[in-house]
């Protein structure tokens, strides 16, 4: 199993933001997560997630939610699929400190959209203990990594080959390969 240098970095006052879709369930190729139904938690995240607990004081989500932009799903919609993933999160004795959307589109470039630090802006803004250089992202995506690095943190990629990714300080196939890497 491979081992991650942050984990002799980590101590607990270190945040950990998460990406959503592709990160902690099954992203839908070409569509969104519109319901209850269409969530899927990927393997081990449970694990993963109830793993980070005692290691992170502050476990956040940042997910870019353009369907909502685009009429496909409403603010009500995706605040029942948080409020399902969280009930499920909290049930197994794990937690999700809080969870931060940008419903807008990508062609509007706002502030609140990954790669744009919005969203970890708001986090500092709820919880002021929060120092991006004790902070990891973790993202399937080049915007995820942009967005950790705009911040100052470091990154974790999500990404099943070996393809290596400039942006990443880690690349691993899934969330738990990560967490059993610092655990």
């Amino acid at each position: 199993m491979k081992r991650s240098f942050l984990k002799n970095m980590i101590s607990a006052d270190w945040t950990l933001f998460l990406d959503r879709d592709g990160v902690i369930n099954k992203r839908l190729m070409g569509d969104y997560v519109k319901n209850t139904e269409e969530f899927e938690f990927l393997p081990g995240v449970l694990d993963a997630l109830k793993g980070f607990k005692p290691i992170f004081n502050r476990i956040v989500v940042v997910t870019n939610q353009q369907g909502i932009g685009k009429g496909i799903m409403s603010e009500e919609d995706l605040a029942l699929v948080h409020d399902h993933m969280l009930e499920a999160i909290e049930s197994i004795g794990a937690r999700i400190d809080k969870v931060y959307h940008c419903p807008e589109l990508a062609e509007k470039n706002a502030a609140c959209r990954k790669p744009n630090i919005g969203m970890a802006e708001q986090a500092v803004d709820d919880f002021p203990e929060i120092d991006f250089t004790k902070s990891i992202m973790v993202g399937d995506s080049i915007s995820d990594l942009e967005f950790g690095k705009n911040a100052g943190m470091k990154t974790v990629y999500i990404h099943d080959s070996s393809n290596t990714e400039e942006l990443a300080d880690e690349i691993f196939e899934s969330l738990q390969a990560f967490y059993q890497s610092i655990a």
